[in-house]
């Protein structure tokens, strides 16, 4: 409950400063106010102490029995000890409940942000902010707050106390504590500063080890591991000199109050014992303002601590609180509390379309766009393969990303089965679309996790029938624990086509009325490749999939092809169609004719001769390409056969 608390208040009060982590910690208000008044009964049984050692000196001064006033004495000692123990735990609970419910608002909010906002932040700077400045908001909201009321009502208790013993002692105690206290707010104006510093250096080196840690193989192919070591050991010394200013900050809290409380302390011990002498003060009095003076010491540099704590805890909090008020998704947050069902899509109507559509990734904080789509109108049926081809910067990735509702059009609307997509709540959006990226995300975690990421609730014989249809059977059944073996990062543990596949049952167990695949095949070997080929035929048969096709071989199958160019659209059609009537389709289609059946090579080969001539041209599955073919420019024209679209 609490926690369901929280999440409602962040998402309220974003936009409010320092008020949305607020409102999380307020939903354990009645928590620690029990640590807090557990606190001052404590400080209340602490105080009473030097009275009743006061009143033991005039019982043991006057002969009278010390039973009572000692077994009072230790009774309050006692009380206090108790008091102390149950407010550290209560305030210690609720500390650990705040940065409970942070996280998972932090979280929540994170993983439905706004990719563009998103994208714009370092990802291990979002990190540190999300595991380290969130718990020290737990010191600053919890620990630290505590220790400020429950130390300053013992410091307010004993100067009122120490007051009523005797004025100009109290006078003589103040005017040396002053001099301190103002020298220690001097110092937490400073340490406020360096705090902030010294977060935002620790966010830097977070993002830089997160850089190259997620591009390893790359840094150690590169020869660029003493490059990195040395970069990121220069953002470590930044972290560690701005850390160190505020260690050194902090370390001059508790000299500044000691030599404050030590100067008074000698005033106090040599005016009060002239006064005694001269019968100006009695011991008792004088004793029980000392032992008071003793005690205000600790409480004194616990409450300034406090303070140095607190100040840290709020550059703490002002930094998850920037975070938290990273802009949504869309009606995100609504999608996820709604019930819409699932269903399928009329088959009277196309599956997508696209009209007038144009978009632009902004760039900067300055809010430049970059213009990818300019215009697309499309319609893809609710059956069948549309394939997408275009020249790398198309538009074909674009494309999927805001299908799937990843960014905000500039202009224009897309269907989906006839409804405007920026109006369905994102759920059914997503429930409706599969999306097979051409990276082949996969995660740390089992096969069978991987596989049911999408469709958590799948069957046993829907995970089978996803695994056969990507051709993973033989796969799985080779893993030393099947389903059920463990994938370490990004998938490792499996080949880069075996991790494809994987992506795809997971798509295909989904089930979704459109299938988006961004080169699915990209990493496939040509025997998987015709399998999958086959599935594609059967999976199209039941749904809409759109195919961002490198490869001739995923083309030729399709239904429509659509050709993009600059962010527009070129041409639409069949292969052999625009093989004879659209000349950027036949030069893509002619640095690709070795995608058929052929091997990969890596050499430059010259084809010469007629077309369907000699073994290579055979090999190459020529007889695919109709007369579309200018001969004197297959003839003539270097093909580099690993060269992609």
């Amino acid at each position: 409950m609490a926690s369901h608390a929280g999440h409602a208040s962040l998402s309220s009060n974003t936009g409010r400063g320092a008020g949305s982590v607020a409102g999380v910690a307020g939903q354990h208000t009645m928590l620690l106010i029990t640590g807090v008044l557990l606190g001052l009964l404590g400080v209340g049984a602490s105080l009473t102490q030097p009275w009743a050692i006061g009143k033991l000196i005039e019982a043991a001064g006057k002969g009278e029995s010390l039973a009572f006033p000692i077994v009072r004495l230790v009774g309050l000692f006692c009380l206090g000890a108790v008091f102390s123990a149950l407010q550290a735990y209560v305030i210690g609970r609720a500390g650990e409940n705040i940065v409970y419910d942070v996280r998972q608002v932090l979280t929540g909010r994170l993983l439905r942000a706004d990719l563009t906002e998103f994208g714009k932040r370092p990802q291990g700077d979002i990190l540190t902010r999300t595991v380290t400045d969130t718990s020290l908001v737990k010191i600053a909201l919890s620990q630290s707050l505590a220790q400020l009321i429950v130390s300053g009502a013992t410091v307010i208790g004993g100067v009122v106390l120490m007051f009523l013993i005797d004025v100009r002692l109290m006078l003589i105690t103040m005017g040396c504590l002053g001099v301190a206290s103002l020298l220690s707010l001097s110092i937490a104006r400073k340490l406020r500063r360096v705090a902030v510093q010294n977060r935002d250096d620790t966010g830097e080196f977070g993002t830089a080890v997160q850089r190259v840690l997620a591009a390893l193989p790359t840094v150690k192919a590169s020869r660029a591991e003493t490059r990195e070591t040395a970069r990121i050991g220069r953002l470590a010394e930044r972290a560690r000199r701005s850390g160190i200013r505020v260690n050194a900050y902090n370390a001059l809290f508790m000299p500044s109050m000691n030599v404050g409380t030590q100067g008074a302390l000698a005033v106090v011990v040599g005016a009060g014992m002239a006064w005694v002498a001269r019968g100006e003060m009695n011991m008792a009095d004088l004793t029980t303002f000392i032992m008071y003076l003793f005690q205000l010491v600790s409480p004194l540099v616990t409450f300034f601590m406090g303070v140095g704590q607190f100040i840290q805890g709020r550059a703490a909090i002002q930094r998850v609180d920037e975070l938290a008020q990273m802009p949504q998704e869309g009606n995100g947050a609504q999608a996820a509390r709604s019930s819409v069902p699932i269903g399928p899509l009329p088959q009277h109507l196309p599956a997508v379309e696209f009209h007038d559509v144009r978009f632009g990734y902004r760039r900067g904080e300055e809010g430049e766009r970059t213009q990818v789509l300019h215009g697309i109108s499309l319609t893809v049926p609710a059956r069948g393969l549309t394939a997408v081809v275009g020249p790398s910067g198309a538009g074909k990735t674009s494309m999927f990303q805001l299908i799937e509702r990843f960014y905000a059009l500039d202009g224009g609307v897309i269907l989906l089965g006839g409804q405007n997509i920026g109006t369905l709540p994102l759920d059914t959006v997503r429930g409706l679309v599969g999306y097979v990226q051409q990276d082949s995300a996969t995660m740390r975690g089992t096969v069978r996790e991987n596989l049911t990421y999408a469709h958590p609730h799948a069957s046993e014989d829907d995970i089978w029938e996803a695994v056969e249809m990507a051709g993973l059977t033989s796969v799985v059944a080779n893993l030393p624990k099947g389903l059920d073996t463990e994938l370490g990062d990004q998938g490792s543990g499996l080949s880069g086509g075996q991790r494809q596949r994987l992506c795809i049952a997971r798509t295909l167990l989904q089930k979704p009325a459109v299938m988006l695949l961004d080169e699915a095949t990209s990493n496939l070997d040509s025997d998987s490749e015709r399998d999958f080929r086959d599935v594609l035929r059967r999976v199209s048969q039941q749904c809409a999939v759109i195919a961002i096709a490198h490869r001739i071989s995923t083309v030729v199958d399709a239904e429509k092809i659509v050709v993009l160019e600059g962010g527009r659209v070129r041409a639409t059609g069949v292969h052999r169609e625009l093989m004879e009537h659209d000349e950027l389709y036949r030069r893509l289609a002619g640095s690709q004719l070795h995608a058929g059946a052929a091997p990969v090579a890596t050499a430059t080969h010259w084809v010469s001769g007629e077309p369907g001539a000699g073994p290579l041209a055979s090999a190459l599955g020529w007889h695919q390409w109709g007369s579309g073919l200018n001969e004197q420019t297959v003839r003539l024209r270097p093909i580099r056969i690993e060269e992609q679209w």
